[in-house]
Protein backbone atom coordinates (compact mmCIF):
# COMPACT_ATOMS: atom_id res chain seq x y z
CA UNK A 1 0.00 0.00 0.00
CA UNK A 2 1.21 3.47 -0.96
CA UNK A 3 1.42 6.14 2.20
CA UNK A 4 -1.76 7.60 1.15
CA UNK A 5 -3.69 4.45 0.89
CA UNK A 6 -2.31 3.88 4.39
CA UNK A 7 -3.64 7.01 5.72
CA UNK A 8 -7.13 6.81 4.06
CA UNK A 9 -7.60 3.45 5.71
CA UNK A 10 -7.03 4.88 9.00
CA UNK A 11 -9.29 7.59 7.97
CA UNK A 12 -11.97 4.52 7.41
CA UNK A 13 -11.31 3.24 10.59
CA UNK A 14 -11.34 6.57 12.76
CA UNK A 15 -14.21 8.44 10.49
CA UNK A 16 -17.64 7.49 9.52
CA UNK A 17 -18.10 6.80 5.54
CA UNK A 18 -19.18 9.97 4.59
CA UNK A 19 -16.58 11.76 6.61
CA UNK A 20 -13.94 10.51 3.87
CA UNK A 21 -13.92 11.38 0.28
CA UNK A 22 -11.84 10.75 -2.37
CA UNK A 23 -14.32 11.59 -5.12
CA UNK A 24 -12.36 14.31 -7.88
CA UNK A 25 -16.14 16.29 -8.81
CA UNK A 26 -16.34 16.72 -4.51
CA UNK A 27 -12.74 17.32 -4.22
CA UNK A 28 -12.16 20.15 -6.24
CA UNK A 29 -14.25 22.24 -4.33
CA UNK A 30 -11.57 22.32 -1.39
CA UNK A 31 -8.40 22.65 -2.89
CA UNK A 32 -8.73 26.72 -2.36
CA UNK A 33 -9.76 29.14 -0.97
CA UNK A 34 -11.61 32.72 -2.29
CA UNK A 35 -7.82 33.86 -2.90
CA UNK A 36 -6.93 34.86 -6.86
CA UNK A 37 -3.30 34.31 -7.98
CA UNK A 38 -2.57 31.72 -5.47
CA UNK A 39 -0.87 28.42 -6.30
CA UNK A 40 -3.67 25.37 -5.47
CA UNK A 41 -2.54 21.34 -5.75
CA UNK A 42 -4.28 18.31 -5.89
CA UNK A 43 -5.30 16.05 -2.57
CA UNK A 44 -5.64 12.47 -2.73
CA UNK A 45 -8.65 13.02 -0.22
CA UNK A 46 -11.12 15.35 2.20
CA UNK A 47 -11.66 14.38 5.15
CA UNK A 48 -14.28 16.11 7.36
CA UNK A 49 -13.52 15.22 11.29
CA UNK A 50 -16.26 15.74 14.39
CA UNK A 51 -14.13 15.39 17.33
CA UNK A 52 -10.76 16.37 18.61
CA UNK A 53 -10.02 12.69 18.82
CA UNK A 54 -10.80 12.22 15.13
CA UNK A 55 -8.53 14.91 14.60
CA UNK A 56 -5.88 12.86 16.35
CA UNK A 57 -6.43 9.77 14.99
CA UNK A 58 -5.86 11.37 11.14
CA UNK A 59 -2.59 12.97 12.47
CA UNK A 60 -1.37 10.02 13.80
CA UNK A 61 -1.77 8.30 10.70
CA UNK A 62 -0.51 11.26 8.63
CA UNK A 63 2.97 11.89 10.54
CA UNK A 64 3.60 7.69 10.08
CA UNK A 65 3.30 7.97 6.58
CA UNK A 66 4.64 11.74 6.14
CA UNK A 67 1.33 12.35 4.27
CA UNK A 68 1.15 16.39 4.17
CA UNK A 69 -2.31 17.85 5.22
CA UNK A 70 -3.65 20.96 4.76
CA UNK A 71 -6.22 22.45 7.60
CA UNK A 72 -9.36 23.99 6.43
CA UNK A 73 -12.27 26.08 7.77
CA UNK A 74 -14.70 27.45 5.67
CA UNK A 75 -12.37 27.90 3.15
CA UNK A 76 -13.38 31.76 2.93
CA UNK A 77 -9.56 32.82 3.45
CA UNK A 78 -7.99 35.36 0.85
CA UNK A 79 -3.54 34.63 1.09
CA UNK A 80 -4.09 31.23 -0.16
CA UNK A 81 -3.79 29.43 3.25
CA UNK A 82 -5.90 26.73 2.95
CA UNK A 83 -5.26 26.07 -0.66
CA UNK A 84 -4.28 22.27 -1.12
CA UNK A 85 -0.92 20.82 -2.45
CA UNK A 86 -0.30 18.19 -4.82
CA UNK A 87 -0.03 14.91 -2.99
CA UNK A 88 -2.14 16.17 0.29
CA UNK A 89 -4.81 15.53 2.69
CA UNK A 90 -6.99 17.90 3.63
CA UNK A 91 -8.67 18.12 6.70
CA UNK A 92 -11.50 20.04 7.20
CA UNK A 93 -13.06 20.86 10.55
CA UNK A 94 -16.45 22.53 9.06
CA UNK A 95 -18.62 20.20 10.51
CA UNK A 96 -17.23 20.52 14.12
CA UNK A 97 -19.76 23.40 15.00
CA UNK A 98 -20.67 22.48 18.38
CA UNK A 99 -20.70 25.66 21.19
CA UNK A 100 -19.29 23.72 24.51
CA UNK A 101 -19.89 26.06 27.15
CA UNK A 102 -20.70 29.70 27.08
CA UNK A 103 -19.85 31.23 31.11
CA UNK A 104 -21.30 34.45 31.53
CA UNK A 105 -19.53 34.47 35.11
CA UNK A 106 -16.17 33.85 33.95
CA UNK A 107 -16.70 36.04 30.06
CA UNK A 108 -15.44 33.74 27.79
CA UNK A 109 -17.27 30.84 25.52
CA UNK A 110 -15.45 27.45 24.22
CA UNK A 111 -16.60 26.37 20.55
CA UNK A 112 -15.36 24.02 17.84
CA UNK A 113 -13.48 25.39 15.29
CA UNK A 114 -16.39 24.97 12.08
CA UNK A 115 -19.11 27.42 13.36
CA UNK A 116 -19.45 30.88 11.43
CA UNK A 117 -18.53 33.88 13.71
CA UNK A 118 -21.84 34.77 12.67
CA UNK A 119 -23.47 32.09 14.33
CA UNK A 120 -21.56 32.30 17.45
CA UNK A 121 -22.29 35.97 17.84
CA UNK A 122 -25.92 35.34 17.73
CA UNK A 123 -25.44 31.51 20.11
CA UNK A 124 -23.53 34.19 22.63
CA UNK A 125 -25.99 36.77 22.40
CA UNK A 126 -29.05 35.02 23.58
CA UNK A 127 -27.02 34.64 26.96
CA UNK A 128 -26.49 38.26 27.02
CA UNK A 129 -23.26 38.39 26.03
CA UNK A 130 -21.01 39.81 22.88
CA UNK A 131 -18.26 38.28 20.70
CA UNK A 132 -16.23 41.30 19.32
CA UNK A 133 -14.72 40.27 16.43
CA UNK A 134 -16.40 40.70 13.24
CA UNK A 135 -14.82 40.57 9.74
CA UNK A 136 -16.87 41.23 6.75
CA UNK A 137 -16.90 37.78 5.79
CA UNK A 138 -18.47 36.91 9.28
CA UNK A 139 -21.66 35.49 7.71
CA UNK A 140 -19.28 32.83 5.50
CA UNK A 141 -16.06 32.39 7.94
CA UNK A 142 -15.52 29.62 10.55
CA UNK A 143 -14.09 30.67 14.36
CA UNK A 144 -11.25 28.40 13.32
CA UNK A 145 -10.09 30.47 10.47
CA UNK A 146 -10.68 33.47 12.31
CA UNK A 147 -8.02 31.89 14.66
CA UNK A 148 -5.51 30.24 12.45
CA UNK A 149 -5.45 34.16 10.68
CA UNK A 150 -5.85 36.17 13.24
CA UNK A 151 -9.14 37.75 11.50
CA UNK A 152 -9.85 41.58 12.24
CA UNK A 153 -12.73 42.73 11.45
CA UNK A 154 -15.06 45.97 11.07
CA UNK A 155 -15.20 46.61 14.96
CA UNK A 156 -11.25 45.56 15.98
CA UNK A 157 -10.53 49.60 15.79
CA UNK A 158 -11.58 49.68 19.84
CA UNK A 159 -12.28 46.01 20.67
CA UNK A 160 -9.50 44.26 19.32
CA UNK A 161 -8.66 41.35 16.64
CA UNK A 162 -8.68 38.02 17.25
CA UNK A 163 -5.86 37.50 19.66
CA UNK A 164 -7.46 39.86 21.78
CA UNK A 165 -10.27 37.26 22.18
CA UNK A 166 -8.47 33.93 22.77
CA UNK A 167 -8.06 32.97 26.21
CA UNK A 168 -7.53 29.14 25.30
CA UNK A 169 -7.06 26.85 22.83
CA UNK A 170 -7.34 23.29 22.22
CA UNK A 171 -4.84 21.71 19.70
CA UNK A 172 -3.70 18.86 17.66
CA UNK A 173 -0.15 18.40 17.14
CA UNK A 174 1.39 17.32 14.02
CA UNK A 175 2.13 13.96 15.28
CA UNK A 176 -1.06 13.32 16.66
CA UNK A 177 -1.08 14.57 20.19
CA UNK A 178 -3.48 16.71 21.48
CA UNK A 179 -2.86 19.31 24.13
CA UNK A 180 -4.39 22.59 25.98
CA UNK A 181 -2.93 26.18 25.96
CA UNK A 182 -3.70 29.12 27.65
CA UNK A 183 -6.18 29.95 30.17
CA UNK A 184 -9.02 30.73 31.66
CA UNK A 185 -8.57 33.79 33.91
CA UNK A 186 -8.17 37.14 32.32
CA UNK A 187 -4.56 37.42 33.24
CA UNK A 188 -1.96 34.99 33.48
CA UNK A 189 1.94 34.62 32.29
CA UNK A 190 2.49 30.91 33.47
CA UNK A 191 5.15 30.07 30.77
CA UNK A 192 5.53 30.92 27.11
CA UNK A 193 2.22 32.54 25.32
CA UNK A 194 1.91 28.73 23.21
CA UNK A 195 -1.82 29.92 22.28
CA UNK A 196 -0.65 33.49 21.10
CA UNK A 197 1.35 31.42 19.09
CA UNK A 198 -0.94 29.82 17.46
CA UNK A 199 -3.07 32.52 16.57
CA UNK A 200 -2.72 33.87 12.90
CA UNK A 201 -0.09 30.71 12.21
CA UNK A 202 -2.62 29.39 9.68
CA UNK A 203 -2.57 25.75 10.24
CA UNK A 204 1.02 25.25 10.09
CA UNK A 205 1.46 24.26 13.87
CA UNK A 206 -1.21 22.65 14.94
CA UNK A 207 -4.82 21.90 14.18
CA UNK A 208 -7.10 23.97 16.75
CA UNK A 209 -10.25 21.53 17.88
CA UNK A 210 -11.74 24.12 19.87
CA UNK A 211 -11.26 27.90 21.04
CA UNK A 212 -11.83 29.38 24.55
CA UNK A 213 -13.09 33.29 23.64
CA UNK A 214 -13.22 36.14 25.30
CA UNK A 215 -17.13 37.37 25.36
CA UNK A 216 -18.11 41.18 26.75
CA UNK A 217 -21.52 42.69 27.59
CA UNK A 218 -22.95 44.15 24.81
CA UNK A 219 -22.06 48.09 24.12
CA UNK A 220 -23.98 50.64 23.87
CA UNK A 221 -25.98 51.20 20.68
CA UNK A 222 -23.75 53.09 17.97
CA UNK A 223 -24.58 56.08 16.41
CA UNK A 224 -23.29 55.89 12.76
CA UNK A 225 -21.19 59.13 11.12
CA UNK A 226 -20.49 60.13 7.65
CA UNK A 227 -17.92 61.99 6.01
CA UNK A 228 -17.62 62.57 2.10
CA UNK A 229 -14.41 64.14 0.79
CA UNK A 230 -13.22 65.22 -2.52
CA UNK A 231 -9.73 63.26 -2.60
CA UNK A 232 -8.76 60.47 -0.54
CA UNK A 233 -5.69 62.03 0.53
CA UNK A 234 -7.93 64.38 2.83
CA UNK A 235 -9.89 61.42 4.42
CA UNK A 236 -6.74 59.92 4.96
CA UNK A 237 -5.18 62.96 6.86
CA UNK A 238 -8.68 63.16 8.98
CA UNK A 239 -8.74 59.40 9.75
CA UNK A 240 -5.22 59.96 11.42
CA UNK A 241 -6.55 63.19 13.35
CA UNK A 242 -9.93 61.25 14.55
CA UNK A 243 -7.60 58.56 16.03
CA UNK A 244 -5.04 61.14 17.76
CA UNK A 245 -8.10 62.20 19.72
CA UNK A 246 -11.24 59.52 19.91
CA UNK A 247 -11.36 55.74 19.67
CA UNK A 248 -15.13 55.24 17.81
CA UNK A 249 -15.84 51.21 17.75
CA UNK A 250 -15.78 51.56 13.76
CA UNK A 251 -13.75 53.34 11.30
CA UNK A 252 -14.05 52.50 7.54
CA UNK A 253 -13.03 53.94 4.53
CA UNK A 254 -14.16 53.21 0.48
CA UNK A 255 -12.72 55.12 -2.13
CA UNK A 256 -14.12 56.39 -5.26
CA UNK A 257 -13.52 53.66 -7.18
CA UNK A 258 -14.74 50.91 -4.58
CA UNK A 259 -18.31 53.03 -4.36
CA UNK A 260 -18.89 53.04 -8.03
CA UNK A 261 -18.18 49.58 -7.99
CA UNK A 262 -20.91 48.89 -5.15
CA UNK A 263 -23.25 51.27 -6.66
CA UNK A 264 -23.06 49.96 -9.84
CA UNK A 265 -24.12 46.53 -8.46
CA UNK A 266 -26.49 47.59 -6.17
CA UNK A 267 -27.99 50.80 -6.48
CA UNK A 268 -28.53 52.23 -2.77
CA UNK A 269 -27.75 56.04 -3.64
CA UNK A 270 -23.79 56.16 -2.83
CA UNK A 271 -22.20 59.07 -3.89
CA UNK A 272 -19.86 58.07 -6.94
CA UNK A 273 -18.30 61.28 -7.61
CA UNK A 274 -17.00 61.74 -3.80
CA UNK A 275 -13.08 60.97 -3.51
CA UNK A 276 -13.92 59.32 -0.51
CA UNK A 277 -16.41 58.18 2.18
CA UNK A 278 -15.40 57.66 5.71
CA UNK A 279 -17.92 55.94 7.78
CA UNK A 280 -17.42 55.62 11.35
CA UNK A 281 -19.62 54.22 14.34
CA UNK A 282 -19.02 55.61 18.12
CA UNK A 283 -20.71 54.03 21.21
CA UNK A 284 -20.87 54.95 24.83
CA UNK A 285 -23.52 55.64 26.91
CA UNK A 286 -24.97 58.51 28.87
CA UNK A 287 -24.65 60.74 25.39
CA UNK A 288 -21.61 60.02 24.61
CA UNK A 289 -22.24 57.83 21.31
CA UNK A 290 -23.52 61.56 19.92
CA UNK A 291 -21.23 63.57 21.12
CA UNK A 292 -17.85 61.18 19.83
CA UNK A 293 -19.79 61.48 16.28
CA UNK A 294 -20.09 65.55 16.53
CA UNK A 295 -16.89 65.65 17.47
CA UNK A 296 -15.43 62.64 14.78
CA UNK A 297 -17.71 65.24 12.48
CA UNK A 298 -16.12 68.55 12.97
CA UNK A 299 -12.54 66.88 12.70
CA UNK A 300 -13.46 65.72 9.31
CA UNK A 301 -14.67 69.40 8.16
CA UNK A 302 -11.55 70.90 9.50
CA UNK A 303 -9.90 68.58 7.44
CA UNK A 304 -11.44 69.04 4.28
CA UNK A 305 -14.58 67.14 4.14
CA UNK A 306 -17.02 68.83 1.62
CA UNK A 307 -20.66 66.85 3.90
CA UNK A 308 -20.77 65.17 7.38
CA UNK A 309 -23.81 63.88 8.85
CA UNK A 310 -24.98 61.53 11.20
CA UNK A 311 -26.93 58.84 9.97
CA UNK A 312 -30.58 59.64 10.48
CA UNK A 313 -31.80 56.23 11.53
CA UNK A 314 -31.01 52.62 11.73
CA UNK A 315 -32.20 51.69 8.57
CA UNK A 316 -29.66 54.43 6.59
CA UNK A 317 -26.73 52.90 9.39
CA UNK A 318 -27.26 49.23 8.50
CA UNK A 319 -27.27 50.59 4.57
CA UNK A 320 -23.48 52.04 5.06
CA UNK A 321 -22.42 49.24 6.85
CA UNK A 322 -24.13 47.16 4.43
CA UNK A 323 -21.99 48.57 1.52
CA UNK A 324 -18.75 48.24 2.74
CA UNK A 325 -19.53 44.39 4.05
CA UNK A 326 -20.06 44.09 0.03
CA UNK A 327 -17.52 45.28 -1.57
CA UNK A 328 -15.77 42.02 -2.50
CA UNK A 329 -19.22 40.47 -3.47
CA UNK A 330 -19.32 43.36 -6.01
CA UNK A 331 -16.09 42.91 -7.20
CA UNK A 332 -16.23 39.45 -7.55
CA UNK A 333 -19.19 39.99 -10.05
CA UNK A 334 -17.24 42.61 -12.05
CA UNK A 335 -14.38 40.96 -13.04
CA UNK A 336 -10.73 38.94 -11.62
CA UNK A 337 -9.71 40.12 -8.65
CA UNK A 338 -6.72 40.19 -6.81
CA UNK A 339 -6.96 41.39 -3.27
CA UNK A 340 -4.18 42.67 -1.41
CA UNK A 341 -3.54 43.50 3.03
CA UNK A 342 -1.43 45.70 3.97
CA UNK A 343 -1.01 48.20 6.79
CA UNK A 344 0.61 51.42 7.53
CA UNK A 345 0.99 53.79 10.77
CA UNK A 346 -1.98 55.82 10.72
CA UNK A 347 0.28 59.09 10.28
CA UNK A 348 1.29 57.38 6.84
CA UNK A 349 -1.76 56.45 5.56
CA UNK A 350 -2.82 59.59 3.14
CA UNK A 351 0.73 58.47 1.99
CA UNK A 352 -0.01 54.87 1.54
CA UNK A 353 -3.29 56.13 -0.47
CA UNK A 354 -2.07 58.57 -2.91
CA UNK A 355 0.76 56.08 -4.00
CA UNK A 356 -1.70 53.56 -4.36
CA UNK A 357 -3.42 55.50 -6.89
CA UNK A 358 -0.22 56.24 -8.44
CA UNK A 359 0.56 52.30 -8.85
CA UNK A 360 -3.01 52.19 -10.62
CA UNK A 361 -1.71 54.99 -13.43
CA UNK A 362 1.61 53.67 -13.29
CA UNK A 363 0.37 50.09 -14.22
CA UNK A 364 -3.01 51.27 -16.16
CA UNK A 365 -5.02 48.77 -13.74
CA UNK A 366 -8.10 49.74 -11.96
CA UNK A 367 -7.60 49.39 -7.98
CA UNK A 368 -10.62 49.75 -5.67
CA UNK A 369 -8.75 50.57 -1.89
CA UNK A 370 -11.17 50.15 0.90
CA UNK A 371 -10.49 49.00 4.23
CA UNK A 372 -9.99 49.57 8.39
CA UNK A 373 -8.87 53.45 8.12
CA UNK A 374 -8.72 53.23 11.93
CA UNK A 375 -6.54 50.56 11.85
CA UNK A 376 -4.17 51.76 9.16
CA UNK A 377 -5.50 48.39 7.43
CA UNK A 378 -5.98 48.64 3.73
CA UNK A 379 -7.47 46.47 1.20
CA UNK A 380 -6.18 47.84 -2.09
CA UNK A 381 -7.90 45.67 -4.61
CA UNK A 382 -6.94 45.22 -8.02
CA UNK A 383 -9.85 44.26 -10.63
CA UNK A 384 -9.08 43.28 -14.21
CA UNK A 385 -11.24 41.91 -17.01
CA UNK A 386 -11.86 37.90 -16.76
CA UNK A 387 -9.31 35.98 -19.62
CA UNK A 388 -7.35 39.29 -20.12
CA UNK A 389 -4.11 37.77 -19.81
CA UNK A 390 -1.96 41.01 -19.93
CA UNK A 391 -4.02 42.99 -17.42
CA UNK A 392 -3.49 40.14 -14.62
CA UNK A 393 0.54 40.15 -15.44
CA UNK A 394 0.56 43.75 -14.65
CA UNK A 395 -2.01 43.26 -11.43
CA UNK A 396 0.52 40.99 -10.28
CA UNK A 397 3.31 43.84 -10.45
CA UNK A 398 0.92 46.45 -8.93
CA UNK A 399 -0.04 43.73 -6.19
CA UNK A 400 4.49 43.52 -5.20
CA UNK A 401 4.53 47.36 -5.42
CA UNK A 402 1.69 48.17 -2.76
CA UNK A 403 2.87 45.56 -0.71
CA UNK A 404 6.86 48.04 -1.14
CA UNK A 405 5.05 50.99 -0.24
CA UNK A 406 3.11 49.34 2.69
CA UNK A 407 7.01 48.46 3.98
CA UNK A 408 8.90 51.78 3.24
CA UNK A 409 5.95 53.77 5.03
CA UNK A 410 6.80 51.35 8.17
CA UNK A 411 3.71 49.13 7.75
CA UNK A 412 3.14 45.42 6.94
CA UNK A 413 2.44 43.09 3.92
CA UNK A 414 -0.73 41.71 5.69
CA UNK A 415 -2.94 43.42 8.33
CA UNK A 416 -5.38 40.12 8.58
CA UNK A 417 -5.35 38.13 5.76
CA UNK A 418 -2.01 36.23 6.44
CA UNK A 419 1.01 35.04 3.93
CA UNK A 420 -0.56 31.95 2.69
CA UNK A 421 1.40 31.35 -0.42
CA UNK A 422 0.51 34.55 -1.75
CA UNK A 423 2.92 36.76 0.49
CA UNK A 424 5.78 34.16 1.02
CA UNK A 425 8.17 36.96 -0.72
CA UNK A 426 6.19 39.92 0.66
CA UNK A 427 6.90 38.73 3.92
CA UNK A 428 10.79 37.73 3.52
CA UNK A 429 11.32 41.45 2.76
CA UNK A 430 9.46 42.66 5.70
CA UNK A 431 11.63 39.99 7.77
CA UNK A 432 15.40 40.34 8.88
CA UNK A 433 17.36 37.09 9.01
CA UNK A 434 17.70 36.73 12.33
CA UNK A 435 13.79 36.91 12.37
CA UNK A 436 13.36 34.86 9.32
CA UNK A 437 15.47 32.20 11.41
CA UNK A 438 13.39 32.11 14.66
CA UNK A 439 10.45 31.51 12.41
CA UNK A 440 12.19 28.98 10.63
CA UNK A 441 13.34 27.22 13.99
CA UNK A 442 9.89 27.73 15.59
CA UNK A 443 8.23 25.35 12.80
CA UNK A 444 10.82 22.67 13.52
CA UNK A 445 10.04 22.25 17.00
CA UNK A 446 6.27 22.13 16.44
CA UNK A 447 6.30 20.00 13.01
CA UNK A 448 9.70 18.44 12.88
CA UNK A 449 8.55 16.47 9.62
CA UNK A 450 7.16 18.98 8.08
CA UNK A 451 3.61 17.83 7.34
CA UNK A 452 1.06 20.61 8.38
CA UNK A 453 0.38 22.89 5.88
CA UNK A 454 4.18 22.65 4.27
CA UNK A 455 5.26 25.95 2.33
CA UNK A 456 2.80 28.20 3.55
CA UNK A 457 3.03 31.09 5.80
CA UNK A 458 6.97 31.11 5.55
CA UNK A 459 9.09 33.56 4.15
CA UNK A 460 10.54 33.02 0.69
CA UNK A 461 12.90 35.35 -0.85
Amino acid sequence: MTPEDEVLAACDVALDDRDVVTDPDILASYTRDRSTGSAAGEPFAVVFPRSTEQVSAVMRAAHAHRVPVVPRGAGSGLSGGSNAIDGSLVVCVERMRDVVEVNGTDGYVETQPGIMNTELREHVQRHGLWYAPDPASKDFCSIGGNVNTNAGGLCCVKYGVTRDAVLGLEVVLADGRVTRLGRRTIKGVAGYDLAGMLVGSEGTLGIVTMARLRLRPPPPPATTAVAVFDDIASAGRATAAIMAELTPSMLELMDQQTLRVVEAWRPMGLDVNAGALLVAQTDGAHGAAEADADRLIQICDAHGAREGYRSEDEAESEMLLGARRMVILAMEDLGDWLLDDIAVPRSRLAQAMVRIQDIAQRHDVTICTFGHAGDGNLHPTIVTGRGDEAAAARALSAFDDILEVALELGGTVTGEHGIGNLKQRGLGRELDEVAAGLHARIKQAWDPENILNPGKSLPRW
